[in-house]
């Protein structure tokens, strides 16, 4: 029988693993990947002898639940603290919307009762928005890849912002904001398609402004007129593509 020895000071620090102050600063990238390596300490520098590895390994198969996974990663066991610490996570450096942040809380098997309490809290602190998330979203996908209302309404939707919410987002966008932005993603396309046929340009620049959410009238009308300006004969272009 293996007589029992007491750890190591130096042992027990290097193990007990980061705090909440260390998680919570970490990005979602970053998540569980500080873990020490308790089966390994051979190393006569470290305070592991070989005894020590074995009682290490032996720990570590006699542990093998989910708790003690997380505490010997540093975890919290309050699911309370587990879920805010996975939130912040999320957070640092991008915005995220509430049903993305309690899909993630869910896929870490967070209860309900501690994930709705942290993410109640979250929002009464500003810390999800999902209006301004939504704001920004149309601000950015409509000035920054050209995307018209109807694409931007179904991307909202797939982060799980509320309709009500999201009519409000694209509300900013008005009718006369979304033709001058068609105008001029087939201003930027038509030098590309200088030289095919006509009725094959036409295809090809309306079915660019159709995957950005344009509807048929209006990117009909806007490629018709921008190939007039290049003196192409348009006669017959009112017919749906």
């Amino acid at each position: 029988m293996t007589r029992r020895t007491e750890w190591p000071a130096s042992a027990t620090d290097h193990g007990a693993g980061p705090g909440p102050e260390f998680a919570a600063g970490h990005t979602a990238e970053s998540e569980g990947a500080y873990e020490p390596e308790a089966g390994h300490g051979t190393g006569s520098g470290a305070g592991f002898g070989e005894g020590a590895g074995r009682r290490a390994r032996s720990r570590s198969r006699s542990s093998g639940s989910p708790s003690s996974s997380r505490a010997e990663k540093g975890e919290p066991r309050d699911p309370v603290e587990q879920a805010r610490n996975i939130c912040l996570r999320l957070l640092t450096g991008t915005p995220r919307t509430r049903k993305q942040l309690a899909d993630a809380l869910r896929k870490r098997e967070i209860p309900d009762e501690a994930a709705e309490e942290v993410l109640s809290r979250f929002e009464d602190v500003g810390l999800i928005d999902d209006a301004a998330f939504a704001d920004a979203w149309v601000e950015s996908r409509h000035h920054g890849r050209g995307l018209a209302r109807r694409a931007l309404v179904r991307e909202l939707r797939t982060k799980g912002v509320d309709s009500a919410v999201i009519d409000e987002a694209v509300g900013q966008l008005d009718s006369e904001q979304e033709e001058a932005t068609a105008r001029e993603l087939v201003a930027r396309k038509l030098r590309s398609t200088r030289g095919l046929e006509r009725d094959k340009r036409l295809r090809r620049l309306a079915g660019m402004l159709a995957r950005k959410g344009y509807g048929e009238g209006m990117a009909l009308r806007v490629v018709r007129q921008a190939l007039e300006e290049e003196g192409e004969d348009t006669e017959g272009l009112d017919e749906p593509f």
